[in-house]
């Protein structure tokens, strides 16, 4: 009896604790699942917990009211239409401002005169004196009367193509409204325009009678010469080519004779080439 009653006594403890240990883990879950439905939002009702004399029951946690969320507020309205009002009137002024522009444009377009012959001032110069250039074997130094009050300086690059004896008390033909420009240090107020080739080069003659200052003019053409050609403009260079002796020696300009007081200008000798 003492041994049964010992073996029993040891299964008696052995199955306490272990029931002791599987009520734990019972209520260690029921507690995770309140949390988990308190969490979801659902509410929690107490309930009475059968008595027990070995195991008192773990204290349920009071219900935990979970606040609805606010419902997201509507933005306010912005102020489009001030803004709007605004990039229009922006957008209006700019057009102006560029159809301003374009009509400006468009005037000065129609005041800019047609690039042609008329826009060069050539008149009849008359050589006093030419000389070597102090600082450029190639260039002569001249002054050249021009019927203005004081005689211009000129610059020319004419000592390979005519000697120094031809250079003086002759008349010849200018252009006197390209900008002045320094040429080896010294300043050059015309051109001396001459029939050209790469091998010759001939001074253009006026008519027996001309005096310095006589106009050349160009039958068809009767704009106003400009005051000075803007070099940026490339005016001369546009109108050059357009330069010839004719057959018969004349200077012309897109076949039509340069004249001084109704005659010809003309080369000594060179026929059908370029003028420069």
């Amino acid at each position: 009896r003492r041994v049964l009653f010992d073996l029993s006594s040891g299964i008696n403890a052995e199955y306490g604790e272990e029931n002791a240990k599987l009520q734990q883990q019972v209520e260690a879950l029921k507690r995770q699942l309140i949390d988990a439905e308190i969490m979801n939002g659902r509410k929690q009702v107490a309930a009475f917990a059968p008595k027990c004399k070995d195991i008192k029951p773990s204290p349920v946690p009071a219900p935990v009211s979970v606040a609805p969320k606010e419902a997201p507020k509507a933005p306010a309205p912005a102020a489009a239409p001030q803004k709007d009002n605004k990039k229009k009137a922006a957008k209006k002024e700019k057009a102006g401002q560029q159809q301003k522009g374009q009509q400006q444009k468009g005037a000065q377009a129609s005041n800019t005169p047609p690039t042609d012959v008329s826009r060069l001032n050539m008149r009849v110069g008359f050589i006093r004196s030419a000389k070597l250039h102090p600082d450029a074997d190639g260039l002569y130094l001249e002054e050249i009367d021009c019927g203005e009050p004081e005689p211009r300086q000129v610059i020319s690059g004419l000592v390979k193509h005519i000697p120094i004896e031809e250079m003086q008390q002759r008349p010849c033909v200018l252009l006197l409204n390209l900008k002045p420009a320094k040429m080896r240090g010294i300043m050059s107020h015309a051109m001396v325009m001459c029939a050209s080739t790469p091998e010759k080069v001939e001074i253009l003659a006026p008519p027996a009678g001309s005096k310095p200052g006589d106009v050349v003019t160009v039958e068809g053409f009767t704009g106003t010469p400009d005051a000075q050609l803007n070099p940026k403009k490339k005016v001369f260079e546009a109108i050059q080519p357009d330069f010839l002796v004719s057959p018969e020696g004349h200077a012309l300009y897109k076949g039509v004779p340069w004249k001084i007081n109704g005659d010809f200008v003309t080369a000594q000798t060179m026929r059908g080439c370029g003028i420069k």
